[in-house]
């Protein structure tokens, strides 16, 4: 099974293993970009840079990002 599925007159929709590997690169994505607004990069700056930033990051960075950024997000 792919990631996606077509029905026809319907549209083309997202597998289960699609919905996972989307909600998985959604995570990434707001990881790298909390990590960045708690260094005080601009909302817009941080969101673009993230856009790239999170397809390069290994899981050992990302965890690190995880571990740094909580306790700051209650704050900021």
């Amino acid at each position: 099974m792919g990631l996606i599925e077509q029905i026809p007159w319907r549209g083309v929709f997202l597998t289960p293993e699609g919905e996972k590997l989307a909600q998985e690169s959604r995570e990434r994505h707001q990881v790298v970009e909390n990590f960045l607004l708690v260094l005080g990069v601009s909302a817009d700056t941080a969101r673009r840079d993230a856009e790239g930033i999170e397809h390069h990051v290994s899981e050992e960075t990302l965890d690190m990002f995880r571990q740094f950024t909580p306790t700051a997000w209650a704050t900021g």
